[in-house]
């Protein structure tokens, strides 16, 4: 069945106030065929769009770059669309009250790959497949995702990404607005032509046809010196969709080691801050206005992965938690794997989808000043500030969860959320916040079958069912029921948050791992005077002073000390970390990836531990038998249920995932370098 509800009038008593002009569905059906989930009963999908006039005049307003150059209505706002999908049980009684927002993850729906356990295809999800293990769909919980960046490409035939059209930035006098935009790449392969956008990126408009005054040069680490490429030696790439070109090419290739860059004077940058806008008022509108024959739910949650959880931070940092009418638009927010960055989400020429890593993409606003959740002072500037100003100048904060793994200490900045700037002490952190290291973790969950471009395998270890319970663990703290967990993070006070150097020195000599060069060490970056209004004026930014990173400790083993430990760091089959170092023919092996953490089984006898020179006690000299093995990792995911971190549904299928692990790596003969037979199937 179809349906088209138009919701208009909305600004009629308010105009200056109401964000959201009106809603219009577009699509209403039944999810899984109507099948039910336990008590809650059936789901429906609804597809629609909705309005959103901001009005550049308000307090809550005042802080979105550009808002004021964007085109107005007859009211003076600015009025632009966002497409949205929600989730929602059919039966009012039997949802639990909660809005789930997830923000998207350029484009995608990330929540239902992660805590459900499947992602949907083409982003539409659609069958009982789609819904996974049913997580979200057997609590009731309603579940929202809209549109909030405009840098993604499009996708294939069928895919429906989320992406933002946001109004045009024009001069006062109507005259196109001009700067420039820097796209910074690498190749791990020789290749005549690269894309130069980022990951599901397009580029800005040229400021005139084909760019000739474009800039393209390369170097050999993020600090060396530029060295230009000769205009007439590289080109654009025609785009076969007729849009702006994505990838670029030069005579004679690209070759691996060096770092490219590609400056273009650019014009009619977007307000790309409405997208963060966006999600603040349609959160508020469902949170507050009966919809679609249902009335206002009782509570808002936003969750984010990845660069989604930076724009929360973002969101936090700018106060844009509350709407225009100081109403809080979410009660709880959980930022998962943000390192302690936030994003280029309101700048002029802002590029969503770019952000700092080890080795790459340090030219755009990500891992900046400030970083704790309670007031530092950073020693260079002086300034003093914290991650949540904004949010505790707009009133009582939200309730929020800051959770990272491993891979954000070295590759996104992690301890910086809860140290001081100069990496010389433990900062406090803010009573309505906790902040958690997913000990021996990588970004994802890792699922790689070979090394390549990689020197390891990637990391086993699941932290989704932590995930999973801070979610729960969250919604609870926000209807008062209980506190969740409290914060498990590496501290210097303890001794188990160190520098790379003291790292290196106390970590295993593990047949083929070696520690990186550096974890990530976030430059300051001086992008020009009119930067505090969000305008670039210099392109790539000036480098200045880093801030110094710590990471967590080892322990004899070469697994983390501090955090949240799970049964695979507890009861270990072998050594997980959160760096993995690049392959050397991808030109840069003593950097590593940006996700990517490694995992290096223990040997299974004495007599293999002795052969390889592994310092690590065998499987057998751990555990006298599987069972035994068993018994152990029981214990220990036992524990994690006593402590809040895993949903005691969870603690069988977390053992037999143990076993299996243990009977693979038995089986598998050393000298197979291959790494499939870490994961099932």
């Amino acid at each position: 069945m179809r349906h088209l509800i138009v919701l208009m009038g909305l600004l009629t008593a308010t105009p200056a106030l109401a964000a959201v002009e009106r809603v219009e569905i577009t699509e209403r059906t039944v999810l899984a065929d109507g099948i039910p989930f336990g008590t809650v009963g059936p789901y429906e999908k609804i597809r629609g769009t909705a309005w959103i006039a901001l009005d550049p005049a308000l307090p809550a307003n005042a802080r979105i770059t550009d808002l004021g150059l964007a085109p107005k209505d007859g009211h003076g706002h600015v009025v632009f669309a966002t497409d949205f999908l929600m989730l929602r049980p059919t039966n009012a009684a039997g949802r639990n009250g909660a809005l789930f927002y997830d923000v998207n993850n350029r484009g995608g729906i990330a929540a239902l790959g992660q805590v459900n356990g499947h992602g949907p295809a083409h982003n539409d999800p659609t069958t009982l497949a789609d819904t996974g293990n049913g997580f979200f769909f057997k609590r009731g919980y309603t579940l929202l995702w809209s549109a909030w960046t405009w840098d993604v490409q499009p996708g294939g035939p069928g895919d429906k990404p989320f992406i933002l059209k946001p109004p045009v930035a024009r001069e006062k006098d109507g005259k196109p607005i001009l700067g420039k935009a820097a796209y910074e790449f690498i190749v791990d392969k020789p290749a005549e032509a690269a894309a130069y956008v980022g990951m599901k990126g397009v580029p800005y408009p040229f400021a005139t046809e084909g760019a000739p005054d474009a800039v393209l040069t390369e170097r050999d680490a993020p600090d060396a010196p530029r060295h230009p490429i000769a205009r007439s030696a590289w080109t654009f790439v025609d785009n076969p969709d007729g849009g702006l070109p994505v990838e670029v090419r030069m005579k004679g290739g690209f070759q691996t080691g060096k770092i490219y860059e590609v400056v273009v004077p650019s014009r009619d940058p977007y307000v790309v801050g409405v997208g963060l806008a966006g999600i603040r008022d349609l959160l508020s509108f469902f949170k507050t206005q009966p919809f679609g024959g249902q009335q206002p739910l009782d509570r808002a949650l936003i969750f984010g992965i990845s660069q989604s959880g930076r724009v929360i931070d973002t969101m936090l940092y700018n106060g844009w938690n509350r709407d225009e009418e100081g109403r809080p638009a979410f009660d709880g927010a959980y930022a998962q794997v943000p390192g302690a960055g936030k994003g280029a989400f309101n700048q002029r020429f802002g590029m969503a989808t770019r952000h700092f890593s080890p080795l790459v993409e340090q030219i755009y606003f990500s891992d900046a000043f400030p970083f704790t959740t309670t007031p530092s002072t950073d020693p260079v500037t002086k300034q003093t500030g914290s991650l949540l100003d904004g949010a505790r100048a707009a009133g009582p904060l939200p309730k929020m969860i800051f959770a990272n793994t491993s891979a954000e200490y070295w590759n996104r900045s992690a301890s910086l959320l809860h140290i001081t700037p100069d990496g010389e002490a433990d900062a406090a952190i803010d009573p309505s916040a906790r902040i958690y290291l997913l000990a021996g973790s990588q970004h994802y969950v890792g699922r790689s079958h070979e090394r390549w471009p990689y020197t390891a395998c990637v990391n086993t270890t699941n932290h989704y069912p932590v995930e999973r319970a801070l979610v729960v663990a969250l919604d609870n703290w926000v209807q008062g029921k209980a506190a969740p967990p409290d914060s498990a993070v590496p501290t210097l006070a303890d001794g188990t948050l160190i520098s790379a150097d003291a790292y290196k020195a106390a970590f295993a000599k593990v047949p083929g791992l070696t520690p990186p060069l550096s974890p990530l060490m976030p430059p300051r970056l001086d992008f020009g005077p009119r930067y505090t209004q969000g305008i670039a004026d210099t392109v790539p930014p000036a480098r200045g002073q880093p801030y110094p990173t710590r990471v967590p400790a080892p322990d004899a083993d070469g697994n983390d000390r501090g955090g949240i430990r799970q049964v695979e760091l507890e009861v270990p089959l072998g050594t997980h970390t959160g760096w993995n170092l690049r392959a050397p023919e991808t030109g840069f092996g003593a950097y590593q990836g940006r996700f990517d953490g490694s995992f290096v089984p223990f040997a299974r006898t004495e007599a293999e531990r002795a052969a390889a020179q592994d310092p690590r006690p065998s499987l057998a000299a751990r555990y006298s038998t599987r069972q035994d093995f068993l018994d152990k990792a029981k214990a220990a995911i036992a524990r994690e249920v006593a402590a809040g971190w895993v949903l005691a549904e969870e603690a069988d299928s977390l053992l037999a995932d143990q076993g299996a692990l243990y009977d693979r790596i038995m089986a598998h003969d050393p000298a197979d370098a291959g790494c499939g037979y870490l994961f099932p199937g």
